[in-house]
């Protein structure tokens, strides 16, 4: 009996436990679906019906959250591959001959920024240049695209750059001036037909020179830099007649302007004939030894005076 009643009881209690735990997973399994129910979006037709009442600050939430999210935006371009562009020929024949001697350009850094900064600007262009020097394949390199010529009074000088470097187009040109003429060819430049603009090679003026290869007057030249003939001494050539040419041909440019840079001009010579014949109301800047006159064409616009 006692056997029998032990088990009962046991039996009893067993059940007791399965029903309470039983009870215990039910209450939380209600629990844990009303936490994580999430809220249906309403229709169109009950949010206007619901607009007359007042939304709860949870449903207001909801409704902000899933109408700020931003559109997402799929790509319709592709970027293009990098690509390798080869270096110009004349930048990198430049680049070596510079790099592997021990000649310098004769202007400064300074002197040569006041026409880089024009280059920049006109590139590729027509520049047209009094002497060959060793800054010579310089200034073609700078004018990538463009025509560079150098006029030379030298002609075993013009040889021996062209052997080097045959890329550049150089002329012999020359001079029947000398420097201790300057004073004659300065009162002659103040006489009319030093005043008249035309074709160099029609002028009457003693300063105008004629000698020039055909192509060099038929060109309007954006820039011109007079840095030829030799001037250092009496003998030499001097620049008077290369300045007031230089000056000739920017004013009989069809149209346009061009830029005219004089070096040495701290030099008695390049001084006067500058500000003469290329006009100090025509003068940009000046830095170190060279000057920048910009030259309108005297042909676009008749009688516009030599000198404004």
């Amino acid at each position: 009996m006692r056997s029998k009643t032990q088990n009962y009881m046991s039996t009893t209690i067993n059940l007791k436990l399965i029903l309470i735990c039983l009870a215990f997973l039910f209450l939380l399994f209600l629990i844990l679906r009303s936490n994580y129910q999430s809220p249906v979006p309403t229709s169109t037709s009950s949010s206007n019906n619901s607009s007359t009442n007042d939304d709860s600050p949870q449903e207001e939430k909801w409704q902000k959250s899933s109408t700020d999210c931003p559109p997402i935006e799929i790509p319709t371009t592709v970027t293009p591959p990098l690509t390798c562009n080869k270096i110009s020929p004349s930048l990198a024949e430049a680049m070596v001959h510079y790099a592997t001697s021990n000649v310098t350009p004769q202007q400064t850094k300074k002197e040569v920024s006041v026409s880089l900064r024009v280059l920049q600007r006109k590139s590729p262009c027509n520049f047209l240049v009094f002497g060959l020097g060793l800054d010579s394949l310089m200034w073609t390199a700078l004018n990538h695209g463009g025509r560079t010529v150098f006029l030379e009074e030298d002609k075993s000088w013009i040889d021996q750059i062209t052997k080097q470097l045959p890329s550049l187009e150089s002329y012999h040109v020359a001079y029947n001036t000398k420097v201790t003429e300057a004073d004659e060819l300065m009162e002659a430049g103040k006489r009319e037909d030093c005043k008249a603009v035309k074709d160099p090679r029609e002028s009457r003026c003693e300063l105008a020179l004629k000698g020039f290869p055909s192509e060099v007057y038929d060109i309007d030249w954006d820039l011109i830099m007079v840095d030829a003939p030799t001037g250092y001494h009496d003998g030499a050539p001097g620049r008077m007649s290369a300045i007031y040419t230089a000056g000739l041909m920017a004013r009989n440019r069809e149209e346009g302007e061009t830029d005219v840079f004089v070096h040495d001009v701290n030099r008695v010579v390049e001084d006067k004939f500058s500000k003469a014949f290329l006009c100090e109301g025509y003068l940009i800047e000046q830095e170190g030894r060279i000057r920048h006159f910009t030259i309108p064409s005297h042909r676009a616009r008749s009688g516009r005076p030599f000198c404004p």
